[in-house]
């Protein structure tokens, strides 16, 4: 996620994070710096002049040329600054009424209608609601059906009238089937176009006029970086949506769309889309997203997930399957499973300070877990709780059954074995025997 503008920002700032001499001249060139790798994430001249200005004048009123680390300083003043430009607090979404009416909006191929899906499961999850999912686009059919697709992958029911070529009397229809059916959240699916033109723009206006939703929302492929932008500005003209949702942001973005879009329509981003799978939404934290683009990582969004996967009944089951030395395998693929759980393997190594950085050039399998879960499934029952049990002919047979090698099934088994040790320790408060452990395994 914005691989490029953080590597070129790091480097920008390089200078000021040293311990050279700090003068006015090499704050406004690394200022320069800043705002020609903003420009290169596609960020609009006129906001990225502004930005590295106010950074400026801020830098020399409080006075950083002589502060005990003026780097730090200076680095706090852009991600200050940054999370300004972005929208400053996270802003959540109005769910008030009784139904709750979402409307989605944006151009073909933004991800309007998975992004529906996406939201739905959110509220159906996160907020404990039930939503409704409903397909306004009378002129595909296409997309009718997959919304129906994205109904059944979340558990959500989809109101479609097909063959009724009118949306406003669709929308209204599935508004009174959410109060007769317990329905407390409606997401309304519009039609969208290949580009902006005046029949779309006049019929979604007239669906929000008639439903009145509490959020109108619009939808946009961040890759498209400026062009993301600019179709905000004329979407907002129109219909004066209530915030912005970017998807993609896992793909190659350069981060100019999430950086200028809440300057130009005045906006917030409430939503962000960073992966395929339906779970792969977050809430648009503006602070967050700053410490992630200048390589901070996002260690309070990690834990949160790691949270949300988190069940203190299993957790006080393990601890004493641990305290007794009974910790199998079976327990390890449960683990294994809850981080799949929290999302891509990158995505959360980028969470991660520093790590980001350094594996950005590492390609990170989210299948990487694979040959273990195999290895596990390929022995017996009593063998993954026992794995003392595992001989040489076990293992040779383990290793077939799972398509690997002996030599993989003995490196897990070492792996799992060193595992078992530290957590053994952790529960028993022996800090520098783990320590000892670790250094070992190196």
């Amino acid at each position: 996620m914005f691989d490029s503008l953080s590597d070129k920002l790091d480097s920008a700032l390089h200078v000021l994070k040293g311990h050279g001499q700090i003068t006015e001249i090499n704050v406004a060139e690394t200022l320069k710096e800043v705002r020609r790798a903003l420009v290169d994430a596609d960020v609009n001249y006129k906001i990225a002049k502004e930005f590295t200005n106010v950074v400026k004048e801020k830098a020399l009123g409080q006075d950083v040329l002589n502060a005990l680390k003026p780097g730090q300083l200076m680095v706090k003043l852009v991600k200050d600054e940054l999370t300004e430009l972005m929208g400053g607090d996270a802003e959540g979404i109005n769910l008030s009424g009784n139904p709750s009416v979402i409307l989605m909006s944006g151009l073909q191929g933004s991800g309007k209608t998975t992004f529906s899906g996406k939201l739905a499961n959110y509220l159906k999850t996160k907020k404990t609601k039930k939503p409704l999912l409903v397909a306004c686009d009378v002129y595909r059919p296409a997309a009718i059906n997959q919304l129906h697709v994205v109904g059944d992958q979340v558990g959500v029911e989809v109101f479609s009238d097909e063959g009724n070529q009118d949306p406003v009397a669709i929308a209204r229809a599935a508004i009174a089937h959410a109060k007769e059916n317990g329905h407390n959240v409606v997401i309304i699916d519009t039609a969208g176009r290949l580009a902006i033109d005046e029949a779309m723009m006049t019929e979604i206006a007239n669906i929000r006029q008639a439903i009145e939703p509490q959020e109108t929302l619009f939808v946009v492929d961040s890759m498209t970086g400026q062009d993301a932008v600019n179709t905000a500005k004329a979407f907002n003209e129109r219909l004066n949506f209530d915030g912005v949702i970017l998807t993609k942001l896992d793909g190659d973005t350069r981060g100019g769309a999430a950086i200028s879009i809440k300057s130009v329509v005045n906006k917030p981003i409430k939503f962000i889309g960073t992966g395929e799978k339906m779970d792969a939404i977050d809430v648009f934290y503006p602070s967050r997203m700053a410490d992630r683009i200048l390589g901070m990582g996002d260690v309070v969004s990690l834990v949160e997930r790691a949270q949300e996967q988190y069940d203190e009944e299993e957790a006080r089951k393990l601890q004493k399957k641990i305290a007794k030395n009974e910790f199998g395998f079976d327990d390890f693929l449960n683990q294994l499973q809850q981080i799949k759980k929290m999302g891509s393997m990158k995505d959360l190594m980028g969470m991660i300070p520093g790590a980001g950085k350094m594996l950005k050039d590492v390609d990170i399998d989210d299948d990487a877990f694979k040959h273990i879960e195999a290895i596990i499934h390929s022995m017996t029952p009593e063998e993954r709780s026992k794995p003392s049990l595992i001989n040489a002919s076990r293992k040779k047979r383990i290793g077939k059954g799972s398509g690997t090698s002996v030599q993989q099934v003995n490196q897990l088994l070492k792996q799992f074995s060193q595992m078992s040790k530290m957590m053994k320790m952790m529960q028993g408060g022996g800090g520098r025997k783990m320590m000892q452990m670790m250094k070992g395994m190196q």
